[in-house]
């Protein structure tokens, strides 16, 4: 059985895999952290993003496309399990130290 499309890029994702390239020439020896940093300052001060959001909602459309495709042909909406998962089980909390030597401290007193 063949794999769950992935889910599509934002907008700002795909901006940044296309400037990724010339925020490094602009910056040598930059971080990758910092690229991303740079990145985001760019991104937020860009004024006409329409190109880029335009890019995104074709994106989800094909991934819409591909994830019906896919559950049509016999994949699961359950991250390509057909068995549905239960509800996690919580542990109970633990009890502090200081919790514990407060209850001993009361027993003491009631005897």
């Amino acid at each position: 059985m063949s794999d769950k499309p992935k889910r599509p890029l934002s907008a700002y994702m795909i901006w940044l895999n296309s400037a990724r390239d010339q925020i490094k020439r602009e910056n040598p020896g930059i971080k990758v952290t910092e690229v991303a940093k740079r990145g985001g300052e760019l991104w937020r001060a860009m004024k006409d993003k329409s190109e880029w959001e335009a890019k995104a909602a074709k994106a989800k459309e094909d991934y819409e496309e591909a994830v019906k495709d896919f559950e049509a042909n016999g994949g699961s909406s359950a991250n390509g399990s057909t068995k549905k998962r239960g509800k996690a089980v919580k542990k109970p909390a633990k009890k502090s130290k200081k919790a514990d030597s407060d209850d001993e401290d009361e027993d003491e007193e009631s005897e």
